[in-house]
């Protein structure tokens, strides 16, 4: 059963750099078994069911959630839903506004999938905004301020009572994910150094 949930972001797979090292880690450390990691369809609906599926296939285990920009907008929805730990990496906070501009045919860098975006994929969407964050304590966002996509401080606004580490300049892809992998594997209930 997973113990952590990897959470890829739009138009981003399970190849994704982020979810590739971290995959690497755990299977270094021999907990690659804990780790799920899933393909996320384009379509939001059905995207936020398969994750639902993700979560609730986890039985009595209770899973950490790692996502990563459009992922930490999933991942803050299904946190407050299930009442989870989530580790929101340059998370997007109003992720339908962007997609505005992608309505029409796209296609995945990672997966070469062609999708239509349509109007009402981008209200789904929106609806799953949480207007409030109930318990703030459940979150840890990891932010760098040079992220050229998502402006960093409104994510620092939305979760302003929120555990937070910010770092000065970077990018979106978060630059110092990979020099925080044990922080976040403790995060995760896990002791790297046990593991050495």
């Amino acid at each position: 059963m997973p113990r952590v949930i990897y959470i890829h972001g739009f138009n981003s797979s399970p190849q994704s750099h982020k979810a590739r090292i971290l995959t690497e880690r755990m299977a270094h450390f021999g907990i690659l078994g804990d780790l799920r990691v899933p393909e996320l369809p384009a379509d939001p609906e059905q995207a936020m069911a398969l994750l639902q599926g993700c979560v609730e296939a986890c039985g009595e285990i209770i899973p950490t959630l790692i996502g990563s920009s459009l992922g930490g907008y999933y991942a803050a929805w299904l946190a407050e839903k299930y009442d989870l730990k989530a580790i929101l990496v340059n998370p997007a906070i109003y992720p339908y506004r962007l997609l505005e501009a992608y309505l029409g045919e796209n296609e995945n860098l990672y997966t070469g999938e062609r999708y239509i975006l349509k109007e009402r994929h981008v209200a789904v969407m929106k609806s799953f905004q949480m207007e409030k964050i109930n318990k703030p304590e459940n979150y840890w966002l990891l932010l760098e301020t040079g992220d050229e996509i998502l402006d960093y401080r409104d994510a620092v606004k939305k979760f302003a009572d929120s555990n937070k580490t910010i770092y000065q300049g970077g990018a979106h892809e978060f630059l110092n994910f990979e020099s925080m992998l044990d922080d976040i594997l403790r995060c995760c209930g896990y002791e790297p150094e046990s593991f050495q």
